[in-house]
């Protein structure tokens, strides 16, 4: 998603106090804040996931904003497909197929999220674009508004940062907060809950309450790079890439081992497939970055099969062929 041109800055916001963040200890007055509608930017796979869910299991009347038409139009055919797939397995009936379908709105214009009570960012992990996005957000929607992220890896603290208009400016980044869905989000259960050194206790009350309401589960993770999840899997995955290119095993034994060795559902190099390589190596650029440790460093594969634009499911071509 391109940048987004933030319009004139609102009037300054009224500070919460007192207010609390992860690293302070002062007392909380301010309750979590009740969501009646949510706002998702981004209407690839990830958030076209999020806001489908969203208006199915928590009820809620989603906006799913994208600066392209032609991806709300792709998006929103698939969100039609899935409820037509729920429908013919008995999951849902048709009419609440229906009632799910007219719960989901589109939009090109960043002012259609003005009047949202929680916004969940999942654009690619590009930090200039989703810093570009926060900025955005802080001056457009309401004063009380969470915004969250979907990023797998960028730090909290440092996308919260940027919704600030002064160094006395508390109330936006205390509003900042990681929401990270696993993919598919339809399927998976999982959503860490990432907490940036401004994040208010309101904002993670609210942010676990919407989550549980959409059926999810969340996990509380420190805003450490890759944090929880992908701290752990990155440099899995990594290393059945790296067994790969140097001839340890192949694809299907490397797969295979682990699927019928250690009960996962999916082998790492189709599980990298289903995230995208590109995704893959950008997780793993930032664990080697931030940390400076080696055992970080991204498969050479990884990178010439991003560099070759064999992406994994989503391109037809990755470790395999779809």
């Amino acid at each position: 998603m391109a940048s987004i041109t933030p319009r004139f800055l609102r009037p300054a916001l009224r500070q919460p106090t007192p207010w609390q963040c992860r690293n302070f200890s002062v007392s909380r007055t301010v309750a979590a804040v009740q969501v009646n509608k949510l706002g998702v930017i981004g209407a690839g796979q990830m958030g076209l996931g999020i806001a489908l869910v969203a208006a199915n299991k928590a009820g809620l009347p989603v906006v799913l904003l994208d600066n392209s038409q032609a991806s709300l139009d792709k998006g929103l055919k698939f969100a039609d497909k899935l409820l037509e797939k729920d429908v013919a397995k008995q999951r849902i009936s048709k009419d609440d197929a229906v009632q799910v379908r007219g719960r989901l709105s589109a939009t090109t214009k960043m002012d259609d999220l003005s009047d949202v009570d929680f916004v969940i960012e999942a654009v690619p992990e590009i930090l200039d674009l989703k810093t570009a996005i926060f900025s955005a957000l802080a001056q457009t929607c309401k004063p009380t508004t969470i915004l969250a992220t979907n990023t797998s890896s960028i730090s909290i603290t440092k996308i919260a940062a940027s919704t600030t208009t002064s160094p006395t400016d508390l109330s936006a980044p205390s509003r900042v907060i990681s929401t990270h869905f696993m993919n598919p989000v339809p399927i998976q259960k999982g959503v860490e809950i990432i907490t940036g050194l401004q994040t208010s206790q309101s904002t993670i009350d609210t942010a676990i309450a919407l989550c549980t309401r959409m059926g999810k589960i969340p996990s509380r993770s420190a805003d450490s790079p890759g944090f929880l999840a992908n701290r752990i899997l990155m440099p899995y995955i990594n290393e059945a890439i790296i067994c790969l290119e140097t001839g340890v095993g192949g694809k299907e034994d490397i797969d295979q081992i682990m699927k019928n060795g250690t009960n996962v559902p999916m082998g790492p190099l189709q599980l990298a497939d289903f995230i995208g390589l590109d995704t893959c190596l950008a997780i793993m650029r930032v664990l080697h970055g931030e940390t400076g440790d080696s055992k970080y460093r991204p498969a050479v594969l990884l990178a010439k099969m991003v560099d070759a634009g064999w992406l994994g499911k989503k391109s037809g071509k990755g470790f395999y062929d779809y």
